[in-house]
């Protein structure tokens, strides 16, 4: 494990592994640097990058200064950017993609980006979150039921089933899992807060990102996430869209496949397809 301190001096973790040109993973909501998919993801990109693979603040080793704020999770990414030797290669998935957007739209050093099915919501008729999404998450959590709060999360923020909740709660580890982190979901909230609308995306904020950029959705993958990720890739200067099976994040990520697409873009090879 190394770490770097962000500009607020909070201390971020991250493992890094393999050799070559330096690739940044920004993990979504629940996830962290030793979730079992990122770290199967990271050792399949490590053969061609060095890999960095980070905790986001207030999971797993990384700390939690007070107040939170979006920008100090920008600042973390580009504490580790730094830490990568001044420039990198990013990849975002879900409200980890909104943040490596947010973060290349402030100017961070970010040569190449992947963002995977970021959650937003820009058709009207698609299902959104309810209004008060971001307050009701964040007194959950303020009132200390973190189960509540994952519950809340998992059904009116990203539609699952309330039986997929009460099922990992049959699962002893995926569940303690779920609580280490919990705390963080109104982090998540916040990044996605306004983006929830089912409004056009506001394309002229995100005039800065001009590097080339790749986003990636599953053609099985809900409907709002597959219109975000269209309307992403048409709105950013220099972005095309990849869709493909295997690609969605919803259910169980399929490193093998993500990786294998993630090393065609960043090493020049990649093509898009499901225009």
């Amino acid at each position: 494990m190394h770490t770097v301190l962000s500009k607020d001096g909070t201390k971020i973790a991250y493992d890094r592994s393999g050799r070559g040109p330096a690739l940044i993973l920004v993990a979504g909501a629940f996830s962290y640097r030793k979730f079992p998919a990122q770290v199967q993801l990271a050792q399949l990109l490590s053969s061609q990058f060095t890999v960095y693979n980070y905790d986001r603040r207030g999971r797993g080793d990384s700390g939690d200064s007070q107040p939170y704020a979006v920008e100090r999770e920008i600042e973390d990414l580009e504490a580790v950017i730094e830490a990568a030797g001044g420039s990198a290669y990013v990849w975002g998935l879900s409200s980890g993609a909104v943040l490596a957007l947010e973060a290349a739209a402030r100017g961070a050093a970010i040569t190449k980006l992947a963002l995977h099915e970021p959650p937003l919501v820009v058709d009207a008729s698609d299902r959104k979150p309810p209004q008060d999404f971001m307050p009701q998450v964040t007194e959950l959590i303020r009132s200390g039921r973190r189960a509540e709060a994952i519950k809340y999360f998992m059904t009116k923020g990203m539609g699952a089933p309330g039986f997929v909740v009460s099922m990992m709660r049959m699962m002893p580890k995926v569940w303690a899992n779920l609580m280490a982190v919990a705390h963080t979901l109104p982090y998540d909230a916040a990044l996605l807060d306004g983006y929830w609308d089912g409004k056009p995306l506001p394309v002229e904020q995100w005039s800065r990102v001009t590097m080339p950029t790749l986003v990636l959705e599953g053609p099985d993958s809900p409907i709002s996430l597959r219109h975000a990720a269209g309307a992403l890739a048409q709105g950013l200067p220099n972005a095309v869209l990849l869709s493909k099976k295997g690609l969605g994040h919803t259910k169980k990520l399929d490193a093998p496949k993500i990786a294998a697409e993630l090393s065609a873009f960043f090493a020049d090879k990649a093509q898009a397809s499901g225009m």
